[in-house]
């Protein structure tokens, strides 16, 4: 027996999926997490699924390991190397204010303080030739400095070495040399593309994680050896495909979205077998909520990302899956402000204490709380049993937090104060499905909802009427399905290269020998750190109409010629801006290869759990409170693994399984699809 293991950390529970790949055989739990030793419910998930290590051929794993050091500012004391004259680059950022009319506005400082960035004499010029040697003469000086402050980690970004990495280079390895120990990395070593702030950025941001990422990986991989296992160790990226424990520790910052892309790629692949090109993924976990869109079967991969957000965060370049996220998820705490208005979030109770039902010491009501006041959670059958709910807990934590400051006195107060926590809870997740669809020229009635986490099922058809989306789709064990999607990963790298020009004949030859040559450096990469096998790659473009600052990216081929490369571009200009100047000069700006190596992967069918003969389908009746009826109706609950393919029913229902629960509408119909997934159509 050969399985391949995916384990997901999120900030409630860590989540496993073992796939056999050659006889489908698959096991599912999940864990709480363990702050402080995240190993500790990683290796209790594989005890508790009776799994050798031994016998897996790789282990996948996602982690919120680098967003939640970036965001805690919880990383290494670093140190930042940069040109003589440019050591406020950080500072500076960039001009424009993203809040104009709020007074107050401020953006977060920048990772490494002014007292830590180090100057060194070098330049080379905007078209890549040297104009001052590096003074190498310089670097002793600056390790005793370094030494002296006693840094964990050092960044290296010159200006202009986008162009020519030599400086950059230079400096990083004799810097290796005089402070072993140290986390040293360049900013070329991450990306060639341009933008000084962004670039310089990037490359502290992954000095930062540095050591922290490293230490957690190595001890990891040291755990995982030490149970026997053999095989290789690998990180979900932030770019949609898996990358090797060394390049991981090499780039952590290319791990900044490792824990939310599995259930894209997911999502993705599902869609692609049932035959649907559109959905929105949905993942409603936890701490958090996190949605992308994927459109004719691909999710945009965004060049820039920014850490806290675009309004007061700071940016980093590399390639991320375009996901938004919102502070709402099944630990999110339900609080009064001064005024007595009721909020939810973004403060999360996570696994400890956890939500007040948890009874493990949490005291604030959350929107779990709120679900098994409301009736949609099995208090006995919580994670197929392995936890028990305290409903008297949650009852109270509720009253006392919420429903009494609030005057809702009386034996329905709970249950009101409840309502208000979903709704409240509904309101601010459907507003980033907005933001995805609606905010960037796409009407969500012409995408279908493809809902999972653990919270996920429960809210999908209240957000669904709410937006007006026809279809709801539950994948099976949604609970854990960000790491089915890890199973589904392959290996990839990606490469750019900053290439400024007009689009024209002559040019489009160069921007096509370029991708030659990126092409070529992707697979060597990835053989070199995976073995042989097939490779494919994809090429975008990013371009712009001549004049502009911004661009968009656009997929090229090797057999495009100038006027498909211009009615691309112009097509998808319309889309996104309802308007295109078919007269203009269009500008290449930046190059992307997407290399991926194909691997052996679980079939999707046999993912979802065979049916438990001899069980039930209908397990009870029971009251579920539903918002849009504003009342608790008597609802049918079934048994998730008793119902067989074409199963279908109407509600008002709740579907109940391991790590989840579904919740049917009174108006809607579902129905169970060919790979296991619960099909629901929503009536508005």
């Amino acid at each position: 027996m050969s399985y391949v293991i995916a384990i997901d950390i999120g900030g409630t529970f860590t989540d496993l999926v073992a796939c056999d790949v050659e006889t489908g055989a698959v096991a599912y739990t999940k864990s709480p997490t363990t702050y402080g030793r995240l190993g500790d419910a990683i290796f209790d998930c594989i005890h508790k699924a009776a799994l050798d290590a031994g016998n897996a051929s790789s282990v996948k794993h996602g982690t919120t390991l680098v967003i939640n050091a970036l965001l805690q500012r919880a990383g290494a004391k670093t140190a930042l190397i940069t040109t003589k004259g440019f050591r406020d680059v950080l500072e500076i950022g960039r001009g424009n204010r993203t809040q104009p009319f709020d007074l107050r506005f401020h953006r977060e400082p920048p990772l490494i303080p002014r007292e830590l960035r180090l100057e060194i004499d070098e330049r080379i010029d905007g078209s890549g030739r040297v104009r001052t040697p590096l003074a190498t003469a310089e670097l002793p000086g600056l390790a005793t400095t370094l030494r002296s402050l006693e840094v964990e980690a050092v960044a290296i970004s010159f200006l202009n070495s986008y162009l020519t990495p030599d400086h950059e280079e230079e400096a990083a390895a004799a810097l290796r040399q005089l402070l072993p120990g140290v986390f040293v990395t360049t900013g070329t070593g991450l990306t060639r593309e341009w933008h000084e702030f962004e670039r310089t950025a990037t490359v502290a941001a992954n000095a930062y994680v540095g050591p922290q990422v490293s230490k957690y990986v190595a001890e990891f991989d040291a755990g995982l050896r030490d149970s026997g296992f053999m095989g290789s160790l690998l990180l979900m990226g932030s770019h949609g495909g898996v990358i090797s424990a060394e390049r991981s520790c090499r780039e952590p910052i290319t791990l900044v979205e490792s824990g939310p892309v599995g259930g894209c790629i997911g999502a993705a692949r599902y869609g692609q077998l049932l035959g649907i090109d559109n959905l929105v993924a949905f993942d409603m976990g936890g701490t958090t909520s996190k949605c992308v869109l994927i459109e004719r079967g691909r999710y945009a991969v965004e060049s820039i990302y920014h850490i806290g957000g675009p309004d007061h965060g700071f940016p980093i370049r590399g390639n991320v899956i375009d996901i938004l996220e919102v502070g709402v998820g099944g630990g999110s705490i339900a609080w009064l402000d001064r005024q007595r208005r009721l909020s939810v979030g973004p403060i999360s109770a996570g696994s400890t204490p956890g939500p007040a039902s948890y009874a493990r010491g949490g005291v604030e009501p959350t929107v779990t709380d709120a679900n098994l006041i409301l009736g949609r959670l099995d208090a006995a059958n919580f994670l197929g049993g392995e936890m028990r709910l305290d409903p008297a807990l949650a009852r109270d934590a509720m009253v006392a937090r919420i429903a009494e400051p609030l005057g809702y006195t009386g034996s329905d107060g709970a249950v009101r104060a409840a309502r208000g926590v979903l709704t409240i809870a509904n309101v601010t997740m459907s507003s980033i499905i907005k933001k995805i669809s609606i905010a960037r020229g796409y009407d969500p009635r012409d995408f279908a909802l493809f809902c999972y986490g653990g919270g996920g099922p429960l809210h999908g058809i209240e957000l669904a009427r709410a937006l007006k989306i026809p279809r709801v789709i539950v994948p099976p064990e949604p609970g854990n399905f960000s790491a089915v999607g890890m199973l589904l990963a392959d290996p990839r790298i990606d490469t750019a290269r900053t290439f400024i020009v007009q689009l024209n004949l002559k040019n489009l030859s160069n921007v096509m020998s370029l991708f030659a040559e990126l092409e070529i450096e992707g697979q060597a990469a990835l053989h070199r750190e995976f073995g042989e096998g097939e490779v494919t790659v994809d090429c975008e473009a990013e371009m712009r109409y001549k004049g502009q600052h911004h661009s968009i990216k656009i997929r090229l081929a090797a057999t495009d010629n100038l006027d498909q490369l211009r009615t691309r571009f112009n097509q998808e200009y319309v889309r996104r801006y309802g308007h295109a100047n078919a007269t203009a000069e269009i500008e290449i700006v930046v190059l992307h290869s997407l290399a991926t190596l194909h691997t052996t992967k679980p079939e999707i069918s046999h993912l979802a759990r065979g049916q438990r003969n001899g069980k039930p389908a209908l397990l009870e009746t029971r009251p579920v409170y539903f918002l849009e009826e504003d009342r608790f109706l008597p609802s049918t609950v079934y048994d998730r693994y008793a119902l067989g393919t074409d199963f279908a029913a109407r509600g008002p229902a709740l579907v109940v399984e391991y790590g989840s629960s579904t919740l049917i509408g009174p108006s809607d119909t579902f129905k169970i699809g060919s790979l296991g997934e619960i099909h629901i159509d929503c009536h508005h």
